[in-house]
């Protein structure tokens, strides 16, 4: 893709939407920002638009990128189209400049988890990885470093797929299909065609890896060109139980790596940041970083493996989530929950009737609120089971200051 001299657009200025500014300048060509918050930071050599959009400066492009928190049904996105302007978001345009295969994972839960293990996987089978995307780091910010010897491991969300147009990865990892984000897609079925999209085009020599447990990819699988291997059925090794290592896995091996190289890496693997964290131990109380669960299900997975009375901290922005599936195993695992955020007083509606329940304004207060009610043997866990836009910039930024309470704790 030449984009010299080009103009191109783009709409965000958090940390995919500057990645993206960086590549065009970097490739010659006019890299213009239009962000909708006031007092935004630029980079020199970018013209920028902030305090909202206008038609004009979107209608004086060749193209318009999205940032993955821009919906394709936005208004600067009609006003492009409207004068002819392709539309593509940051994932489209790194993957058209990318020489080398991809190996994308999506999914409702467990991504982060799995892009890491098929990077090390792959690490460890002597293959050059670069491990991107929506696990932190753009892909648009690789993308000029790469050889084509090379291997992207490519963690992508609904968002991010939803403003590709020809996004072709060599192997799809569609880990699970679960109720998320509905504050973003107007249902479920909008949702999972967003996500199907990973697949949209795969051609005869690509792989797709798919959950044998979801009854819903079996009459996906039946339509695909891509060869098709499943993960987490009946004949999966009695060792391995958890569906993220058993996907890494399957992905894997389409790629040619023996499963013993996997299992080695698994023994090794202490997991990923914000995922089950141990922060610390303090007079018996283990305080655990979860603050990777942003829905129902991570919270339900997180609880299964939790052994200790639990004292929950959870909360934060509305994703429009039922979360009455989640009541059983916290009636009998968790001892008292203290919710906070914009979804503070749903959380505490939804659960009062089966677990002591408190409302706190912020993390910190919550954290000494949780520290007052545990007692040796027990484990405070921050397992939100929402976004966190409402107090934090994302998971990652809420995990970071939790562990910092936590730190300063006596």
């Amino acid at each position: 893709m030449d984009i010299k001299n080009k103009k191109v657009t783009i709409i965000g200025a958090a940390r995919s939407g500057l990645a993206v500014a960086d590549l065009v300048l970097c490739l010659g060509g006019i890299a213009k920002i239009s962000e909708s918050k006031d007092n935004v930071d630029m980079p020199a050599g970018i013209i920028a638009q902030v305090g909202g959009h206008t038609k004009e400066f979107i209608q004086d492009s060749d193209y318009l990128i999205l940032s993955p928190g821009v919906r394709l049904d936005s208004q600067p996105a009609q006003w492009a189209r409207d004068k002819g302007i392709e539309v593509m978001g940051e994932v489209e345009l790194a993957y058209r400049i990318c020489p080398c295969p991809i190996v994308a994972v999506t999914g409702s839960n467990g991504k982060t988890t799995t892009a890491t293990l098929v990077a090390e996987i792959l690490k460890k089978a002597g293959r050059s990885v670069n491990l991107c995307g929506n696990i932190g780091s753009p892909f648009s910010a690789h993308v000029l470093k790469l050889k084509k010897s090379d291997t992207v491991i490519l963690e992508i969300s609904s968002f991010q797929l939803e403003s590709t147009v020809h996004f072709r990865p060599h192997v799809a990892v569609w880990l699970n299909f679960s109720e998320n984000h509905l504050d973003r897609h107007k249902d479920l079925a909008e949702y999972f065609e967003a996500k199907k999209k990973v697949l949209a085009n795969q051609g005869e020599n690509d792989f797709v890896v798919l959950n044998f447990a979801q009854q819903e990819f079996h009459n996906l699988a039946k339509g695909l060109k891509a060869r098709v291997s499943f993960f987490n059925g009946d004949d999966k090794p009695s060792d391995i139980t958890n569906p993220n290592y058993l996907a890494a896995m399957a992905a894997a091996k389409t790629l040619g790596v023996p499963e013993d190289v996997s299992r080695k890496v698994f023994q090794e693997f202490k997991g990923v940041e914000h995922r089950l964290e141990l922060v610390r131990t303090l007079h018996g109380v283990d305080y655990i970083n979860d603050s990777k669960s942003t829905t129902a299900v991570a919270g339900l997975w997180a609880l299964e493996r939790t052994t200790k009375p639990v004292i929950m901290i959870c909360g934060g922005s509305d994703k429009h989530i039922d979360y009455t599936g989640v009541k059983l195993l916290v009636s009998r695992k968790v001892k008292y929950m203290v919710a906070i955020g914009q979804i503070k007083e749903r959380i505490k509606d939804t659960f009062t009737d089966v677990v002591p329940v408190d409302t706190s304004d912020s993390l910190e207060k919550a954290v000494e609120a949780a520290k007052q009610k545990a007692s040796a043997g027990d484990c405070v866990m921050l397992s939100p089971m929402t976004a966190s836009f409402d107090m934090f910039k994302d998971y990652e930024h809420r995990g970071k200051v939790f562990k910092e309470i936590v730190g300063k704790l006596t």
